[in-house]
C-alpha cells in the first residue's frame, strides 16, 4: 500500500499554505490559506471496502502553561501529546485521491461544518474543538482539515503524521461528533493495511522546520 502527495515530501518541511498558522509581519501568528494537502494512493490491499484518513501531530505540549508566552520557551523535555488535525473516514477507494483544497480552502472561524462531506464521507472533530473551547470569535466545532499551528515559542518542531488506513468496513461505525480515537478504536480490528507520510512544521524563528 502506498501514500504519496503533490503537496509535500516525506520527511521535508510543509508549506505554510496548507497550515492554519503562519509567521506575522507583526506579533506572531497569522491565518493562512489552511489548505488541505493532496494525497493520493495505489497497491490497496484486497478486500478493501473503504478508506480512512487522518492526520495528527505527535508533538503537542501536556501542559499548556507555557504555550504561547511571552518571555517563555516550551521545554523540550516536556511530555508530548497528540493532536488530531483531520479525521475522514468512508473514502472510496477507487477515488484513487484527495485534491489539494477539496475538504478545506480556509480558516473558518468556530469551525467547519459537519459530519457530512464530499463524496459521500464523513468528517470527525478535530482538536481545535477543544483549544478554542470558550473563546466567543473562535469556538464552536472544527470538523475536518485544520493545518499546523504549533506554538510559536516551542523549542521542537512537530510532527504531522498523515496515515491512510485500508478497512474491510463499508462504513466506520462512528456517528455524530466523532474523535480521531473514536476512529482509530473503531477499525483497529478491522484494518487490512496503512500508509504513512510524516512532515515538519515550526512557527518559532529560531527552531528550523
Amino acid at each position: 500500500m502506498k501514500l504519496s502527495s503533490n503537496s509535500m515530501v516525506n520527511g521535508q518541511p510543509i508549506s505554510g499554505k496548507y497550515a492554519f498558522g503562519v509567521p506575522a509581519d507583526e506579533g506572531h501568528v497569522s491565518l493562512s490559506s489552511n489548505l488541505n494537502p493532496h494525497l493520493a494512493w495505489a497497491d490497496l490491499p484486497a478486500g478493501t471496502k473503504s478508506l480512512v484518513l487522518i492526520c495528527h501531530d505527535k508533538d503537542v505540549p501536556s501542559k499548556g502553561d507555557d504555550v504561547n508566552q511571552e518571555g517563555k520557551t516550551v521545554p523540550p523535555d516536556l511530555p508530548r501529546v497528540d493532536f488530531f488535525h483531520w479525521v475522514l473516514v468512508d473514502i472510496d477507494p477507487s477515488s484513487g485521491e484527495i485534491r489539494e483544497g477539496e475538504y478545506s480552502s480556509k480558516v473558518t472561524a468556530k469551525g467547519k461544518s459537519g459530519p457530512a462531506a464530499t463524496q459521500g464521507t464523513r468528517q470527525g472533530i478535530n482538536d481545535y474543538t477543544n483549544w478554542f473551547a470558550g473563546d466567543a470569535d473562535m469556538g464552536g466545532d472544527y470538523y475536518g482539515y485544520d493545518g499546523p499551528c504549533p506554538p510559536w515559542n516551542d523549542s521542537i518542531k512537530h510532527h504531522y503524521i498523515f496515515t491512510l488506513y485500508a478497512t474491510d468496513l463499508d462504513s466506520v461505525p462512528v456517528e455524530g461528533r466523532f474523535t480521531g480515537q473514536d476512529v482509530r478504536e473503531a477499525i483497529a480490528a478491522h484494518t487490512l493495511a496503512s500508509a504513512s507520510m510524516t512532515v515538519t512544521y515550526s512557527l518559532n524563528p529560531d527552531v528550523p522546520a
